[in-house]
Parts: structure tokens; sequence; C-alpha cells
């Protein structure tokens, strides 16, 4: 295959390409898989952005099946492909910036012609480094510089990387940026349930995973065995993975063959297991999941990465591994053990101290998760499309594709009782209980949903929360908020404030009855009887953000049941609100109290609720006051920062950062779409899919908080950390959030333009989004 074919239809509107040179699936390797992962988080998160082709490259003549992003093949075995590369990437108007994943190996044959190539191709170029080697000859020293300054931008994997790159190869320190490699979420399977299926129960399992070539240097696990076996007689040992093709093309299997003879020799064969085969990515994470301890024994001192060692992390394995540079970075006291090249005694003892200490693996599990988080496909895609963005200096606008709806979180923290409060990372812990605040609120979120796709199975999750909150419905009409996992109410009922609970249940209970023409009627009446219990208690309430959930619970009902008395009980509760208004407000804090908190975006919506019910203007311009003041504190630089849960925001005082909660992103969300719909003010839709985009990565951190894997949400972004626990107030937030933008796009936006997924470019120029380019996002 020449450098002119594999290449993709053209269109009348030449869509932006990235070109990625690389090795690439199927040919089996390493950077081959890398580079495919890398693609598709890309292309998963920024598809409507730009296209990724690739260059895929090969050692010799091929008979590989590429799949369709493949628009060139590159035998670098062969000298005359060079130039011919390099003058077909220049010919193609569509390729805008060129990317190199660069390992030594790839060019040994011609690496005086790759340079050449390199400093021809007349495009950016990104190239990737997967090794850096220290204290190089002159030889070497000049080869790199000269790929380097053929470069626009250098990434590595690892500060050690970047550091020996400016020190040792005088490369300038702001060509670089370090991208760690990438790691899968995973859904955190049960490690018992999958030692069933592999056919592992009752054993501790070690493992390793990889191409296997002498480097691995598994020899030092295998001599440490005798020892551990003698303390865990229980022991496995996995050996994972296929011969690389390169080891079996220069010497066969004997690197294999040495192996299985080292473990008849010690006596392992009931302690070892070989599972020769390239596996798939699903079964390999399943693997990773299972083990107890992942070993990692590289005798390369100069490896500057692993992606096995990176995968195994992501799957919460306690490591144990030499000290290459990624190790070293990565690998601290409660993250992980570190052994020195080849001391099998050392690997032993370390071996032996895990597996006695079922505590220790348990706490460096969740050390472990939470250090790789970052390093998440959905990140790195995060940090790789921003790099591009800002070479291409305005030529690619990076445009959030919503991901795909996933409500597997949600239904694994529900039982037949009702939704849990708490998760342990994705785990639903039964020990915190349950509340009516999250069922309420999974209630709304399941009802939108039904709305939204009239799938017959959210019919169950929306009987269970509906019957959650009868269960906490008093005689009296009020409700109670705090439930153990046995079904009986807890003392801190009695010794917390429940008006904002009793205003959420009735929100869910009015949102609930506004869906009459497509839910049974059963639940519709029920639900009906239910809040006409409570409205009695209702005039009672003075919480600000209870009266406000209630204003929107009446505000739902009122638009299925027209009612005099809830006509004006809407007006009794809004007065409320408008009296806390009129008495804080004053010139620079249009607001309803003294202090911005929790929930705040509610208390404005709840305002333009009231003007809907009663029709009095007041209503309508106390909220938009408050609602244009709340944005102006809440949107910065291109992205929302939610009020810090840390520190609420005092009139006159400094305000506070970080503590960011899902919640209140959602409800922002929520109240924008309601303010667009009613305004029609395109700030307030740019807003709305600015601020879903922080549940994607547009957030100071630059990390995803929702998680596609599980279709969970993370509990919150604080300083330096997500936290890593998905409970049940943060999957409902995000996917409320998720419906609404959805909604919102369907009924703002032409067909054309919801296929193309983007917002007329004047409106992006709105004057409070008139900032650089790298600061406007626009979601699809």
């Amino acid at each position: 295959m020449n450098a002119n074919t594999h290449t993709i239809p053209s269109f009348t509107s030449q869509p932006t390409e990235i070109l990625v040179v690389t090795s690439y699936p199927p040919r089996e390797c390493g950077i081959a898989t890398y580079s495919q992962d890398l693609v598709k988080s890309i292309t998963k998160k920024f598809g409507d952005s730009f296209s990724i082709k690739i260059c895929a490259l090969e050692s010799g003549p091929s008979q590989y099946s590429y799949p369709p992003e493949v628009k060139l093949v590159f035998d670098t075995s062969d000298l005359g492909r060079y130039q011919q590369v390099a003058q077909a990437i220049n010919r193609d108007s569509r390729i805008k910036i060129v990317v190199i994943q660069h390992e030594f190996g790839f060019y040994r044959l011609h690496e005086e012609a790759f340079t050449l190539m390199v400093s021809q191709i007349e495009k950016p170029v990104v190239i990737v480094f997967h090794t850096v080697l220290p204290h190089p000859n002159e030889a070497l020293k000049a080869k790199l510089i000269a790929l380097t300054k053929a470069c626009t931008s250098i990434v590595v994997m690892t500060n050690r990387s970047r550091e020996v790159l400016v020190q040792d190869y005088d490369v300038p320190l702001r060509k670089i940026v370090v991208i760690p490699h990438g790691t899968h979420l995973v859904a955190h399977l049960d490690k018992n349930m999958l030692k069933r299926k592999h056919g592992l129960e009752g054993r501790k399992v070690l493992s390793t995973f990889g191409l296997l070539s002498s480097g691995k240097n598994i020899e030092t696990t295998l001599q440490a065995l005798p020892s551990i076996v003698k303390a865990q007689p229980e022991v496995m040992f996995l050996i994972i993975g296929k011969t690389h093709p390169e080891v079996v093309k220069s010497e066969g299997e004997v690197y294999r063959q040495r192996l299985t003879e080292k473990v008849k020799e010690y006596g392992l064969q009931d302690n070892v297991r070989f599972i020769n085969s390239y596996l798939a990515l699903p079964e390999l994470l399943e693997y990773l999941q299972l083990s107890d301890i992942y070993v990692f024994s590289s005798n390369d001192p100069n490896q500057a990465v692993s992606g096995t060692f990176a995968y195994a992390m992501s799957c919460g394995c306690p490591i144990i591994s030499t000290p290459i540079p990624h190790a070293k970075e990565v690998l601290t006291s409660d993250t992980g053990i570190i052994f020195d090249f080849g001391n099998s005694v050392q690997l032993a003892d370390s071996v032996v101290r895990l597996l006695n200490d079922d505590q220790l693996r348990r706490s460096i599990r969740i050390n472990t998760l939470q250090k790789i988080v970052s390093t998440a496909w959905e990140n790195s895609a995060e940090a790789h499309a921003r790099l591009l963005s800002r070479i291409a200096d305005g030529e690619l606008r990076l445009k959030y594709q919503l991901p795909g709806m996933n409500l597997n979180h949600i239904k694994k923290l529900t039982t037949d009782f009702g939704m849990v409060q708490f998760s342990k990372v994705n785990q639903p812990d039964l020990d915190s209980g349950y509340t009516l605040d999250d069922n309420a609120r999974a209630l709304v979120a399941l009802c939108m949903h039904y709305e939204a796709t009239t799938n017959r199975g959210d019919l169950f999750y929306i009987k269970t929360y509906l019957n959650f909150i009868r269960h906490c419905q008093q005689a009296d009409g009020k409700f109670l908020n705090y439930v153990d996992r046995e079904g009986n109410f807890t003392v801190q009922n009695a010794a917390t404030n429940l008006d904002d609970a009793n205003g959420r249940a009735i929100w869910a209970l009015g949102y609930l009855v506004s869906q009459k023409a497509i839910l049974p009627s059963e639940l519709v009446v029920f639900a009906q009887t239910m809040l006409q219990k409570s409205l009695p208690q209702l005039q009672a309430m003075h919480s600000t953000r209870a009266l406000a959930f209630a204003i929107k619970g009446l505000y739902f009902y009122f638009k299925t049941f027209r009612s005099d008395t809830v006509q004006m009980l809407v007006r009794q509760l809004a007065n409320r609100l408008a009296n806390m208004y009129r008495h804080e407000s004053e010139s620079g804090w249009r607001w309803f109290e003294s202090y911005l908190t929790y929930a705040n975006s509610v208390l404005p919506e709840a305002m333009l609720y009231a003007w809907l019910v009663v029709d009095d203007a007041a209503y309508k311009l106390i909220a938009f006051q408050s609602f244009d003041f709340l944005l102006s504190q809440t949107f910065t630089e291109g992205r929302i920062e939610v009020i810090s849960n840390r520190g609420w925001h005092q009139k006159g005082k400094k305000k506070a950062h970080f503590g960011e909660q899902p919640i209140d992103v959602a409800y922002t969300i929520m109240a924008l779409s309601k303010f667009y719909e009613i305004g029609h003010q395109k700030e307030y839709l740019l807003k709305m899919q600015v601020a879903f985009s922080w549940f994607l990565g547009n957030n100071h951190l630059r990390q995803t908080i929702y998680n596609p894997c599980t279709g969970g949400c993370y509990d919150g972004l604080e300083q330096h950390n997500i936290n890593l626990n998905q409970g049940a107030e943060s999957a409902v937030s995000y996917l409320m959030a998720r419906l609404t933008v959805e909604a919102g796009v369907k009924r703002t936006l032409s067909p054309p333009m919801l296929q193309l997924g983007y917002i007329k470019r004047k409106y992006a120029q709105h004057q409070l989004f008139a900032s650089t380019y790298s600061q406007r996002r626009v979601i699809r």
C-alpha cells in the first residue's frame, strides 16, 4: 500500500485532521495499544472538533487489516518510503497537525531518514517520546536534538523524562508537555466473583502482563516464588501475554521455554499459570482486578514508563516494582513497594508482607486509585486536545460531545427499598442507609429519563423512589429524612432541620404529577395524594431553599391541576423569598441572603416559577436580577466554579475556592435551561453548555468528574484531587444535568445545528465569553 492510498472520502467542507504516526492494531505492540486507546478517548470526547487519522508503522511487508481510521501505511524498513510519507502529508490540506509516537526501535534501520522526514514535514509536528535515555553519548544526543528542533511540541509521560530532556539534551522547557500514560476507568467488580469465573477461587493471585521478552525479567519473580509459596501455599502467579512478535521473529519462543524450565526446576507447576494470549481489554482488566498483587520486574533502569504498570494501578492492584522512573514517580510508601533490580529476596519479603496484611492491601488500593484517577484516558484526551488546540492557533475549536446515557450506577445504588446514600468508590455502602433527599432527587431524574426515552424499565425505579417518599411521610403530612439500612428512622431526624428535605419531597411529587400524560395513573394519584396531605404544613416553612423547592413542586403540580389554593400558597411562599431579597439586596449584592451557600440557583429559579404561576412582575424581576448576580459569581474564564463547600461566600468577603460539588453544577444547569426558555438570552444557553462541560473536564483540574465506565459521578472537585466516591447525590445530579442539556439542545436548536453540534459563532462572541479561544467551550 503506498502513501496515496487508504484515504477517507473527501467532503465539500473538509474536516480538520490530526495525523498520528504510530504502530497500530492489529499489530501487537504496546505503543499500538496505547495509540488506539488514546485515539478512541479523544474521538469519543471531541469527535465533532476534528478527525484523527493514522499513519500505521510496519517493520516489513505485512497483511494487516486495519480499521477505517488508518489512511497511510508506512513500512519503516523501506528507505524510499520516508520521503514519500513526508510528501503525502504536505500535499494533504486536511492534515493540520502531525503527532509522532516515537520509540527508538521503530526506525533503527533508517534513523537519519526518519529525522530528515520529520524536518521535511511542513505541518506542526508533536513528538511523543515513550523512552528518554539519560546520559546520552554525543551521537544519540545529536539525533534527539535534531528531532526536537523539527517539532513544535514534545510530549513525555513522566516528570523525570522532562528533566532528562532539559538537562541532558538541552531541550527548552517551554517546548515540553507532561501527559501521563493513560489508564482505563474500571468498574471494580467483585474480586471473589472474578476469581471464581477464572478458576482461581481460594488463591492469592500475583500477576504480571505484557508481550514477553527477556527485558521483563520474570526470572526474578520465579526465583522469589519458592519462599512466597512456603509462607502462602495458595499463591498463584499469572504470567499474562504472548511473546513479543519481534522477539518471535528473531529467536522464537526461547524465552518462554526458559521460564517454563525454571517453573519445573523450582517445582512451581501448581503455582504458576501461563496465559499465552494477547487478551482483549475487558478480559485483561478482569485479571488485573482479581489480582491481589501486581509484580513489575523489568531490568531496564531507563524504561521511562510502562503501560502495564499504569493499567494495573487503574485496577487498584497493590504494586511491587523495580525502580524504573515511572515507579519512582508514582509509588510512595502508601501506594506500593519498590525493590532493587533482580533482587528476588526483597521481592519475596515484600510479597509475603502484603499477603499477610489485608488492611495494608486495602489501604494501598484506595491510595493507588486516588493517585491514578487523574491519568484516566478521558483526562489524557483532555490534555492532548488542549495541546492540539493551542498549536492550531484558532483553527481547531474544541466542542465536547455528550456522553451516552448510562444508568448502571443509578440502578446499582437502588435496592427494592430505595436509593442508598453513599458509595465506597463505586460500591454501594448499605451501612450509610437512605435519605429522602436522595430518593426525591432520584424520582425527578427518573421521571425526566422516562419522559426522554419512554423506557418502561424506568417505572420500577420511579415506583421504588415514590414508595420510599411514602415511607418517609408522617401522619401530619411532614416527611422524615434519614433511614437506616433496615428501614428504620434514625435519631438524626430529631437533630436536624428537615425543611429542605420536605421541600425536595414536594418538588419530586409535583414533578411526577406533571408527567400525568405519560405515567401510569396510579402513580400520579399516589403522588397527588401525598402532596395534598403535605400542603397544610408548607405555610410554616421559612427556610430559604425549602421555600424554593416547594415552589418548584407546586409549579409543576399547578401545571396539571390548576388550583386557587395552590396559587395562593405559591404567592405566600414567594412573598417570603421576595421579602428576604428586598432586605438583603443592595448594589453589588443582588441576593436573598448575606451569603451564598449550596443549591443557590434554586432560589432565582423558584421566583421565575412563582411568576409563571402568579403572574406578578416583581417576581420575574427578582428572578432575573438575582440569577444574573449568581452567574457573575460562579462563571469565570470560560468555565463554571460553583460556591465552595469549604467556606460559604459571605457578602463583602473574599470568595473561597475549591470544594465544588456536582449537585450545584446540576442545579445551575437546570435553572439556566428554564431562564433561557423564558428569556431567550443566548448567554444562558451558552452558559448551560459550559456548565455541563465541568463534568467532562472543563474545570480547574482538567479532570472528568463523570465516570463513563460506571455511569456514576465523583462526589466532589477539591483543590488537588477529586473525591473518588460515587454516591447517590452525585450520580443523580449528573443524570439530571445530562437530561436537561439534551432536552435544551433539542428544544432550541434546529436539526442540522444539533447534528453539527455547534452554536452560532455570533453567540459565542457574547461579551461574557469574549476571552481567548482556549477559554470558550461548546458542547454538542
